[in-house]
């Protein structure tokens, strides 16, 4: 095992003729030997520092890391120190053959050593210091609020997998959430390779989610969505969908370019669609406040983006909406989002899309939803996830307790959400106030 210097080096520095002197070096010190002798020491050091993390150094109350993801993250740390292992004792051999013969050879030996080392060096501390910075979000001020986001998305995974018709392996950890300011929500899924770790396996899904949002509870349909991309991979779904979504729309006789189109939509649809039968009806509230922005921002078409058109993106959920049996609730909000974008056709939206939407939507939603699927046990999407009327009505009783600031009861977590939504758009109380009872009560759970 490699050991590393914790002592500061102390002593007196050697003169010509026998004189010693303490503090400020003599201008004729050697440079050559000392500084060999500090590039083995220098790599050692970054070997020791690029530690695992230890248990409760992030903290030790409730919205510290769990032990799950402290063990995931070091896992990785410790498989890539073993490499910096190996390379920490290649610069120490060519340090002592550099010090007993300072020859060419060895002195660029060393060097070469050095180099290797410290290449690896930077890329350990890049994810240790990106782990460093998740972890370490959790001491702050915004502990509880990320804490509460962890309780949202582990509860999206409990009811996923409770409502399988067969066993499935249980993914671990769950996912973790983060704030990252400036950006828009986002995921990486668990096993996926991410630049910011240097290409290396994700080892659990992370939740970005900007400052804004966690500011406003009642936008947070956005966990929902970001789990379901998540929910899509663990549950065996990320090849069937879009295979299902193409062979549905070619067989009804669509075009090749229509079954492409939606066939590209496949993970952005089944993440707004799985979001809505996980939150209810104001899940599709949340979904407007994202994208509702200019009209020629909505009604732009691309022709290799992931996301469905954002016009035609709300009429999904709220054909969806319409199959759980909110039908009321779906026409209000057709009624809605119609009357602020009235004129799809200002935009650049291809006129074979517009024209073939009714009949796309409806075998989409359908095939992502009301489809068996034998990942699923045989069993449709709506029934794994379910979401009807009297899921809402436990939703509303929630938000007037939230409003009032007593105890909402035993309403599953994910579903707070739409209390949130529900507490504001009713007026039950002030937005502060919403926010405030929202995270007190995750956080205490």
């Amino acid at each position: 095992m490699l050991e590393t210097v914790t002592q500061p080096v102390t002593g007196t520095v050697p003169l010509p003729g026998g004189q010693r002197t303490t503090g400020r070096a003599s201008r004729r010190s050697p440079v050559l030997r000392p500084w060999v002798r500090a590039q083995s020491i220098n790599v050692v050091r970054h070997w020791a520092a690029l530690r695992p993390f230890r248990n409760g150094e992030f903290g030790t109350n409730v919205a510290a890391p769990t032990d799950g993801h402290l063990q995931s993250a070091n896992e990785l740390i410790k498989k890539l120190r073993e490499r910096l292992e190996t390379l920490t004792r290649s610069v120490g051999d060519a340090s002592q053959a550099s010090l007993g013969e300072p020859t060419k050879a060895n002195l660029q030996r060393l060097v070469t050593s050095k180099e290797s080392a410290h290449d690896w060096v930077r890329r350990i501390e890049r994810i240790w210091d990106f782990y460093f910075e998740l972890f370490g979000q959790r001491q702050s001020q915004f502990g509880n609020w990320l804490v509460s986001c962890d309780r949202i998305a582990l509860d999206c995974y409990q009811h996923s997998f409770i409502g399988l018709g067969t066993a499935k392996s249980i993914p671990a950890p769950p996912p973790f959430s983060y704030m990252r300011t400036g950006f828009s929500p986002a995921t990486f899924r668990r096993r996926v390779p991410l630049r910011r770790l240097g290409l290396q396996l994700n080892p659990f899904p992370l939740i970005q989610l900007p400052y804004h949002r966690l500011v406003n509870p009642w936008t947070l349909g956005a966990i929902l969505h970001e789990v379901s991309h998540n929910l899509q991979n663990d549950l065996g779904l990320g090849r069937a969908i879009p295979r299902s979504i193409a062979r549905r729309l070619m067989n009804a006789g669509l075009s090749p370019f229509v079954a492409r189109t939606w066939t590209r939509w496949n993970r952005e649809i089944y993440a707004d669609l799985s979001g809505l039968l996980l939150g209810g009806p104001a899940v599709v509230a949340s979904l407007m406040d994202v994208i509702g922005r200019a009209p020629k921002s909505v009604y732009t078409y691309s022709r290799t983006g992931p996301h469905p058109i954002m016009y035609l993106r709300s009429f999904i959920s709220i054909e969806l909406l319409r199959r759980m049996g909110f039908e009321e609730e779906a026409e209000r909000y057709r009624r809605a989002w119609s009357r602020i974008y009235p004129n799809p056709q200002s935009g650049n939206i291809p006129r074979e899309l517009l024209e073939t939407f009714p009949e796309a939507n409806r075998l989409v939603v359908d095939t992502i939803c009301y489809q068996q699927y034998q990942t699923l046990g045989n069993r449709c999407l709506a029934q794994v996830i379910k979401f009807a009327p009297k899921e809402q009505q436990m939703v509303e009783e929630a938000a007037q307790r939230l409003a009032n600031g007593t105890d909402p009861g035993v309403v599953p977590e994910r579903f707070l959400i739409g209390a949130a939504r529900f507490a504001l758009d009713n007026r039950l109380a002030r937005p502060g106030v919403i926010t405030d009872n929202f995270y007190k009560e995750l956080a205490r759970r």
